[in-house]
């Protein structure tokens, strides 16, 4: 897939004959041209081609018309199709020999997320079939909103949507399904956090749609509501409602500045955190903040020290990787951070309730 960012003056017809071009010539480079997207708004451009290499979409299109590509990625058929709604060109309903497809690329990314908070006194059955049936019902609600669920993995759903009403509202009944499925002491072994940001398939990074998806995810970071979205998003929602958007308990809107913050810091995170040497000092260094100054931002957006952060950013992963049976208990303490395995049960049981070697992962989160 490529993108293309056109001028001001570019129309969905120059689109549609620069792409009709490309269709004539295509045998020429190896290439086959499946379809294309067109954001009028914001002036960009992206077509998903079959071919051999990227310099083969770069000739074709240069002989074609001289229109290069700014990116080229490889993708996925499925993934784009998962995406996106379509890895061909719709059907031509206006009856001319051009067909013009004037749709943007644009989606609105909303990651749903399973956490586990505690494992003391789990109610194994009866947990797993209340998940099993919040899991359907995550499949029936995002389906009637016209979201597209693009994967599930560690208990996260990523769905994607053309329209943000649709996400928020979405975002908004999935949190009260949670509640009904999950009454009462039930919330004691799980939570559930919705982020939702916006972006483009094709970016300067090398997947499709990554700086969105790794944002959406990153926002189940911020402790303030049940949904959490960026500025971009609530701008869109206001644009497409004509309306004021509120804010309070159940919605967190993340202000830019914060979430240069929030990127920075789980970049640093990310990459680190299995580095038992790692310290706050690191975090400060890093960040270009104050200890005292780090440890305010991070309680205000987290609710946690930098320390008690890097902590369950840890045992969250042990808890990942011991789900899936990685290792005995010492190989997954080392490779999460821990130099003492006995710490690491100590940690871990005071985090969920249950010692390491007690842990049955049977829900399927």
């Amino acid at each position: 897939m490529d993108r293309h960012d056109v001028s001001q003056t570019v129309t969905a017809e120059n689109v549609a004959m620069l792409h009709q071009e490309d269709l004539k010539v295509q045998h020429k480079f190896g290439c086959r041209g499946l379809t294309y997207w067109f954001d009028d708004e914001r002036k960009t451009a992206f077509c998903l081609i079959e071919a051999p290499h990227e310099k083969a979409i770069e000739q074709m299109h240069k002989y074609a018309h001289g229109e290069v590509p700014h990116k080229i990625i490889e993708v996925d058929s499925s993934i784009v199709d998962a995406f996106l709604g379509r890895i061909e060109d719709p059907e031509n309903k206006n009856g001319s020999s051009l067909n013009i497809i004037e749709e943007p690329a644009f989606r609105i990314l909303m990651d749903i997320g399973l956490d586990v908070l505690s494992f003391k006194n789990y109610e194994t059955f009866s947990l797993s079939a209340h998940i099993q049936n919040y899991y359907k019902a995550v499949n029936e609600i995002t389906g009637t909103f016209n979201g597209r669920i693009v994967n599930y993995l560690a208990g996260h759903f990523l769905i994607s949507f053309k329209l943000v009403s649709k996400s928020v509202e979405c975002a908004l009944l999935l949190i009260e399904k949670f509640r009904e499925f999950f009454p009462g002491k039930n919330t004691d072994f799980l939570d559930i956090k919705i982020g939702l940001s916006a972006g483009i398939p094709v970016t300067d990074k090398a997947s499709i749609f990554e700086d969105s998806v790794k944002l959406t995810r990153r926002l189940h970071y911020i402790s303030n509501a049940d949904v959490v979205l960026t500025s971009e998003v609530k701008d869109l929602y206001k644009s497409e409602n004509l309306s004021q958007f509120f804010e309070g308990d159940r919605i967190f809107v993340l202000p830019p500045s914060d979430e240069v913050f929030l990127n920075r810091l789980m970049d640093f995170v990310e990459k680190e955190w299995q580095n038992s040497d790692l310290k706050v000092e690191h975090f400060n260094r890093y960040m270009g903040f104050s200890k005292s100054k780090l440890y305010r931002k991070m309680m205000l957006l987290t609710g946690q020290s930098p320390n008690t952060f890097l902590l369950n950013y840890r045992l969250k992963r042990a808890l990942q990787l011991l789900s899936k049976q990685n290792g005995n208990i010492s190989e997954v303490a080392f490779e999460t951070g821990f130099n003492c395995p006995s710490y690491f049960s100590k940690a871990f049981r005071k985090k969920f309730g249950i010692v390491p070697s007690d842990y049955l992962y049977v829900t399927d989160l």
